[in-house]
């Protein structure tokens, strides 16, 4: 990945850019399933009306707004890879390019969302939407230029508002010192201590390898029996959770945490957005 100077870019807007680039490279390799290499400018590319846009409202420790942007064939290209189409690009995107190119933008900002928190003074939110291109002016671009496997060029504009990049470049408070995670301490005993000496770090060691199955659950209702001894194909159960609830992520039983359903390379998955601590979950 190669980047012009940005004299005029706070380091800490360079950093942000760079995250999101470093997020975007990452989540198109995986997608593509060979190495991505950006040629980086700090200049918007040319656009057409048909472009895509995508809007991007950051919450948490910093807030404002981004706005991407692809053409509209690079942006079929990437859905069809998504999907894994093997067909001709048509010349307009169907509803079903349009949905998994606004998936795989989400699987950027998820990735962003971590990496960038340390930039950001703390954790940071992103909120992705399908939209028109943005009514602010931008104070900082950064576009993305690369090719696909068969030497189409694929472009990637990233635009951040006047109202973000003030809020990423102002000083952030000094971080509150370390403590233990709620994940961890769910599954501590009470009197569980860090350990000390050097051979007891050595036995919580040997306990990271240890495998454990956790299961997705999308929702649950209670029915009593003779609805249970009526089911037969075709029968619609419904569940007690909405379209719109977070999935619960378990562990041996016991709520671990939730988040949102995303697909990886034809695979379901979970973008966790709430890890549950021990008082919540019990």
């Amino acid at each position: 990945m190669t980047e012009p100077a940005s004299p005029q870019l706070s380091p800490e807007l360079i950093a942000w850019l760079e995250g999101w680039e470093k997020c975007v490279q990452s989540v198109l390799s995986q997608t593509t399933g060979q190495p991505v290499v950006f040629e980086v400018s700090r200049e918007e590319s040319p656009r057409t009306e048909s472009d895509p846009w995508f809007t991007v409202t950051v919450g948490g420790a910093v807030r404002g707004e981004m706005a991407l942007r692809l053409p509209a064939a690079a942006g079929i290209r990437l859905a069809q890879r998504v999907l894994q189409e093997t067909e001709p690009a048509p010349e307009t995107p169907t509803a079903g390019h349009k949905e998994a190119l606004e998936e795989l933008l989400r699987q950027i900002a998820g990735q962003a969302a971590t990496a960038l928190a340390f930039t950001a003074g703390g954790e940071v939110q992103f909120h992705l939407a399908s939209s028109g291109p943005p009514s602010w002016t931008s104070s900082a671009v950064s576009s993305l230029h690369t090719r696909d496997e068969a030497g189409s060029p694929v472009t990637i504009e990233i635009q951040i508002s006047a109202a973000l990049a003030t809020a990423v470049a102002a000083p952030k408070p000094e971080p509150a010192p370390a403590a233990a995670s709620p994940a961890a301490s769910a599954f501590a005993p009470a009197d569980a201590k860090t350990p000390a000496d050097p051979a007891e770090a050595a036995r919580y060691e040997r306990l990271r390898d240890v495998i454990l199955e956790v299961k997705l659950r999308f929702g649950s209702r209670r029915m009593v029996l003779r609805d249970v001894l009526a089911l037969s194909a075709g029968v619609v159960v419904e569940l007690e959770s909405n379209v719109n609830s977070p999935v619960d992520l378990l562990l041996d039983g016991r709520l671990l945490a939730q988040g949102e359903v995303v697909v990886v390379d034809g695979k379901y998955g979970l973008r966790v957005t709430q890890v549950v601590d021990a008082v919540s979950a019990s």
